[in-house]
């Protein structure tokens, strides 16, 4: 379930980490198994999200509000990779808050028409922040209430 839950938008690892931790698990298994799990939907967001859109756009005005809307979400958070390359994408990707993460970093990088091997690194590198981050603090709650 740990594994599943870092594959969804919007909890990605930010919600799998403490809930394997919630159920059990070695807080360093979680990160380590939520951080595989975040980046096993990228290769494909990056490849196929524009066609994907594009088709919602076209099926019906529920679906294309959605896809404008998701458009949109990555479209604010395009100045910053457009400046800083390569570190603005690991960055945005590695801050766990809600608006950022491995979807919307994909989906940034996908607008802006990234390469594969130069989106899928930057991509990595804020997934294993961002599982630092979210593993040290789950780990810190853990101590304190243990």
């Amino acid at each position: 379930m740990t594994l599943l839950i870092s594959m969804t938008p919007v909890l990605e690892l930010r919600g799998a980490i403490p809930y394997g931790a919630a159920n059990g698990m070695d807080i360093w298994v979680a990160s380590v198994i939520s951080v595989l799990g975040n980046m096993i939907p990228i290769p494909f967001i990056l490849v196929f999200i524009r066609s994907i859109f594009h088709w919602m756009k076209r099926k019906n005005s529920f679906l294309n509000g959605l896809a404008e809307s998701f458009e949109k979400r990555a479209e604010g958070k395009k100045d910053k990779v457009i400046k800083y390359e390569f570190w603005g994408l690991v960055l945005l990707v590695a801050i766990p808050l809600p608006g950022t993460g491995a979807w919307t970093g994909a989906m940034v990088a996908a607008m802006l028409d990234m390469q594969l091997k130069r989106a899928v690194p930057a991509i990595l590198a804020g997934v294993i922040i961002a599982g630092l981050v979210v593993g040290l603090t789950t780990a810190g709650v853990v101590a304190t209430i243990g």
